[in-house]
Order: structure tokens, then C-alpha cells, then sequence
């Protein structure tokens, strides 16, 4: 059973568990037993490099294999937002199934018998294994959700969503947009609304901010050129939705980000 601030959840042998926001959890076969801190129990053999847990006794050997995949909650806000707070994913599926276990045990050999380039391999699996727990969640989302994980389900709002992705820097309206899935420009705002939870609009000024957060943070380019990029002709009108969005002005986002 895992525990992440909510009910009590069960998972299997055979379970991708993932914790997007990185939330404490507890996890065993009885939430009421006493609590053992995870930092306390990590050991390593000397003939291997992997950090091993081990506790407990008496029943039957459980064994989990555990990793992170790192980044910057303000630049992945979108993503996250649409994610519940535990995602617990069957791979015991077919092939897609099969894949992730086999991944994961990849990963594991990788890791302690690190060959060159083995940094960047587990980075893409990592990342790779992650969008695929995405997918599978996706498909389980029910009809009546919101959000972005519901927007790429529907047929008009998902076609949508890819353009806006595709061409940030574009100056979308309503209008074209509705042109290019097939309806009205009403139909395509409503249905927008509706499963996404905000107006086509909003929700590209959000993206193309977050896009700038990223160029910002990850780049020396000067602001002008980065407003420009993601679809502003203004450097001032890109600095007061800056602002408004994320606390701070874009220069001063930087330099906080830089220190931090």
C-alpha cells in the first residue's frame, strides 16, 4: 500500500509507481506499523554500486527498484498540473508492459556497469519511461476530466493543443484555429473551455510564457530575442505577462534562477 496524502492506495508486483511532485509517501504492507526512515536504511556493497534498502523480515521478499527524473516545476508547470499526485501504472499489459520492465531492468544494469555514454542513456530512459507512464494514465483519465491530459484525448481540442505546441511564436486566434480542427469558432471555444478549464487564449499565453521561462533559464539569449520567439512583438507587453505569470519580471527571473 503507498500512501501520498490521500487514501491508502494498493499496488502489485509488477507496478510503475510514479510520485510526480516528488510528495512524501510511505509505503509497506501496513500503514500502521512504525514508520522507518528510508535514509537510515540505505546501504551500499561493495561490489556494487547501487544503493540497497533493506528492512523488515519474516515475509515475503519484496524487492523495488527506485529512481527520479529531475525538473524545474515553474518551467513544467503545465505538465504537472495535469498530473495527479500518484500515478500507479500496471506493466504486466502485453508489450508496452514488457517494455518498461525491460527498460527498468536495462537502467539497472547500466547503472552498475556504467559504460561511456551511460549518463545519457539512463537520462532518455528515464524520460522515456516517464512519458510512457503518462500515456497509460492518459487512457485512464475519465470522460468528465479536465485538463491537458483530457484535451489529447478529444478529437478538436487535441488537434488544437498540437498546434499551438508546434508554432508557439504563431499569432493564433480563435478563428484560425477553429478553420484548421473543423468547427466554429464558438464550437472550438466552448469545447476548449470545457476540457481544458480555460479559453484556447489563456491557455497559449500560458504555454508561450512557460517556453520563455525555459529559454530564460537555460540560454544567454537577450529578453527582446526571446520574446520575439515565443510570439510577442513587444518586449514590454512580454515583460507585464511575464510578470504576471511568474512574480517577476523576466530579467529578474533570471538572475533568481541563476542564483538559486
Amino acid at each position: 500500500m503507498l500512501f501520498a496524502g490521500d487514501a491508502p492506495q494498493p499496488a502489485q508486483a509488477g507496478d510503475l509507481i510514479v510520485i510526480p511532485g516528488g510528495e512524501a509517501h510511505l509505503i509497506g504492507c501496513d500503514l500502521a506499523a512504525p514508520r522507518a526512515d528510508l535514509a537510515r536504511l540505505v546501504a551500499r556493497d561493495d561490489r556494487d554500486d547501487v544503493p540497497r534498502v533493506t528492512h523488515g523480515g519474516g515475509g515475503a521478499v519484496t524487492r523495488m527498484v527506485c529512481g527520479y527524473l529531475a525538473c524545474d516545476s515553474v518551467l513544467f508547470r503545465t505538465i504537472l498540473a495535469a498530473l495527479p499526485r500518484m500515478m500507479i501504472i500496471d506493466m504486466r499489459d502485453g508489450a508496452r508492459g514488457q517494455w518498461l520492465t525491460s527498460s527498468l531492468q536495462f537502467s539497472l544494469a547500466e547503472f552498475s556497469a556504467p559504460k561511456a555514454g551511460a549518463s545519457t542513456v539512463l537520462a532518455k530512459l528515464s524520460e522515456l519511461m516517464f512519458v510512457e507512464a503518462i500515456r497509460r494514465h492518459a487512457e485512464s483519465v475519465p470522460p468528465d476530466q479536465q485538463g491537458w491530459l483530457a484535451g489529447l484525448r478529444d478529437r478538436y481540442v487535441g488537434k488544437a493543443l498540437a498546434l499551438m505546441h508546434s508554432r508557439p511564436a504563431h499569432p493564433w486566434t480563435v478563428d484560425e484555429l477553429a478553420n484548421d480542427v473543423g468547427l466554429s469558432r464558438s464550437a472550438l471555444g466552448e469545447r476548449f473551455a470545457a476540457v481544458i478549464g480555460q479559453p484556447p487564449m489563456q491557455y497559449l499565453t500560458r504555454w508561450r510564457l512557460q517556453l520563455a521561462a525555459d529559454l530564460l533559464h537555460n540560454s544567454r539569449r537577450a529578453v527582446a530575442a526571446i520574446s520575439a520567439d515565443v510570439g510577442y512583438d513587444s518586449e514590454a507587453a512580454f515583460s507585464r505577462a511575464f510578470k504576471r505569470e511568474l512574480g517577476s519580471a523576466p530579467g529578474a527571473w533570471r538572475r533568481s534562477q541563476q542564483a538559486r
